[in-house]
């Protein structure tokens, strides 16, 4: 019996790649039937929404979803649908793998990192107070009532929220991964030497729930600005990398380019029982339609979700293909030749024919 999937294919260059992954996919003969449903600025065009109920019902129905990524403006304009997503359906761990593999450009080798975020609260959690208005006013005055401190009346204001709920859970998430994947440490990365009563509860939450996995999972505490620095100079020392939203999404881009870049980065979003799969790069609107883009990082997002839904057999064949392809280095798009202007570079199609020939050899 077919298992009911959601498949979103977002915009810009998401078709595409959601496409290429859909193919990748169903080649595996894993049988899947697709409910497909837009969300984004293509859905906003037809339905009047970003984010239609319909798309948000469809997941809860199905319990899984793949996501082709959707445009998010830059300082203005409206806010983050995959945020709104994620809140939506509580969708509180993101787990971005970092992994190397042998053709993609990297100054690294051997390089296998997961990091784990966590989604619902921090500055993520979208409680913003825009400059001038009263109620930011007042908010700064509130401030200076009960701490003392001068904040510019011209200023504008976030709050981040950090609760002990969240932080644990997310905690006690990261290391039954760990101990799910085989893993053997998890690091709490965050600044509770500066901000002691937000990513202070957080690494009290991380020192806690390690406390329980004690003799089974290792378990370190680093600093943000350390940890920026120690991934860049010895990566191989670390395994689990456990962080709140904001820290989480920085490093996942920083781990990224240890591997290659955005192109060969995985994504998922995780909840109680439902998830959904995306790519962790952009929508890159300039490339809609040109059949251009690397479809790697949203093809190994489809692989992430067939393990989730315990497809691991087809899941290791569906990685090995992709890794062959790119080792071989004929078929794959341009980012991936040692010269971008090679013309032998293929499309985003012609990739996924390659990758869906070595599956099915």
């Amino acid at each position: 019996m077919a298992r009911k999937i959601t498949l979103i294919p977002g915009d810009g260059i998401g078709p595409d790649v959601a496409e290429a992954a859909k193919r990748c996919i169903e080649a595996t003969g894993v049988k899947i039937e697709w409910e497909e449903l837009n969300a984004g600025a293509d859905a906003l065009e037809k339905t009047g929404s970003l984010l239609p109920d319909a798309v948000v019902e469809s997941i809860k129905k199905n319990k899984v979803a793949l996501k082709g990524p959707i445009t998010t403006p830059i300082g203005g304009g409206f806010r983050s649908v995959n945020v709104a997503l994620r809140h939506a359906l509580d969708l509180y761990a993101c787990v971005r793998p970092a992994k190397t593999y042998p053709g993609v450009k990297s100054l690294y080798k051997d390089i296998d990192l997961v990091v784990i975020r966590e989604n619902s609260e921090d500055l993520y959690a979208g409680i913003e107070f825009e400059e001038g208005k009263p109620e930011t006013r007042d908010i700064i005055n509130q401030i200076k009532k009960y701490t003392s401190k001068d904040i510019r009346q011209d200023s504008g204001i976030s709050i981040k929220p950090i609760s002990k709920y969240a932080s644990e859970r997310i905690a006690r998430f990261a290391f039954e991964y760990a101990v799910k994947s085989g893993r053997k440490k998890v690091t709490a990365v965050q600044k509770s030497n500066i901000m002691k009563f937000t990513d202070g509860l957080f690494l009290q939450s991380a020192r806690k729930v390690a406390a329980e996995y004690a003799g089974k999972v290792a378990f370190e505490e680093a600093l943000v600005d350390n940890m920026c620095m120690q991934l860049v100079q010895k990566p191989k020392n670390y395994d689990v990398l456990l962080l709140p939203n904001l820290y989480g999404d920085i490093l996942s881009d920083l781990c990224a380019g240890l591997v290659g870049g955005l192109g060969v980065a995985p994504g998922a979003n995780i909840g109680r029982d439902m998830a959904v799969f995306e790519a962790v790069h952009g929508a890159a609107p300039k490339y809609k339609g040109l059949n251009k883009v690397n479809p790697v990082a949203m093809i190994l997002s489809g692989m992430l979700m067939l393990r989730y839904i315990n497809e691991t057999e087809a899941a290791s064949r569906l990685e090995n293909a992709v890794k062959d392809v790119i080792a071989q280095g004929r078929f794959v798009t341009y980012d991936l030749k040692p010269d971008p202007k090679d013309p032998s570079a293929v499309g985003t199609r012609e990739m996924a024919d390659a990758i869906i020939k070595k599956i099915k050899k």
